[in-house]
């Protein structure tokens, strides 16, 4: 009769190895990659689909290759023409070097908005408020363009970075407000301006053609009075013949 202790051991030993065998395969999708080190040592990177690996002798660090969108935080940024404003932004990035983003770097998700949260004050510090205002395509695509620069060496492609909002100061939003009226405000002015105008030329052009044939005159000033007749609901009885002209003296 087999030992019970002997089945026992025989059973702990297969668990084990079947545990071992578990943990040395790894199945990576089409988006992922593993970086292997070997006893301390860069041994390469691997998949996606099936990959091997010796247990406890290998460390692995699995990576997400897709791009994924960070925070930046509200950095207080003070501009070119003195201006306290909060900012906030979104960046976009991938790894494009796992080996890079595991060697170069350590944690490079917090090293990238780090690095993108001193950029923009930098960048945006240099600006006007008028031009941080109107210009905020330019900055993203400055801002973009820095960052992947700045994270290139740790194998991270920053694909986009967008200004998300732009918190004013309430006596400044004020002081904006009273420049938008007052912009209003001339631009009706210009367009009552050169309605006059433009009703002063016709009505210089009316009086040079009125000059000339006293009739039409005589026509027009029956017609006014014809108007004020029905809206005051009185008669009016006009001196002179109609269709004469009038007689200089």
């Amino acid at each position: 009769m087999v030992d019970i202790n002997i089945i026992t051991a025989a059973l702990v030993i297969i668990l084990f190895f079947l545990m071992l065998l578990a943990s040395a395969i790894k199945i990576m999708a089409e988006y992922q990659r593993i970086v292997i080190f070997r006893l301390g040592r860069l041994l390469g990177i691997k998949g996606p689909g099936l990959v091997f690996i010796i247990p406890i002798i290998d460390k692995v660090t699995k990576l997400d290759l897709r791009t994924r969108v960070t925070d930046v935080p509200k950095q207080r940024v003070i501009t070119k023409d003195n201006v306290t404003v909060d900012v906030d932004a979104v960046v976009y990035f991938r790894i494009t070097d796992p080996q890079k983003a595991i060697v170069a770097v350590e944690r490079y998700e917090v090293a990238t908005s780090l690095l993108a949260q001193t950029t923009l004050r930098d960048i945006l510090g240099q600006q006007s408020l008028d031009e941080l205002l109107s210009k905020r395509d330019e900055l993203n695509k400055s801002l973009q363009t820095i960052l992947d620069q700045g994270t290139d060496p740790w194998g991270i492609k920053v694909s986009a970075v967008t200004i998300r909002d732009v918190a004013l100061p309430e006596e400044m939003l004020r002081v904006i407000a009273k420049q938008a009226e007052a912009e209003r405000e001339k631009r009706s002015r210009i367009i009552i301006a050169e309605g006059e105008f433009q009703a002063a030329a016709k009505m210089a052009e009316a009086a040079k053609l009125y000059e000339k044939t006293p009739t039409a005159m005589r026509l027009r000033e029956l017609q006014t009075l014809a108007e004020i007749a029905r809206e005051k609901n009185i008669i009016i009885v006009p001196g002179g013949d109609i269709g004469k002209p009038v007689n200089k003296k």
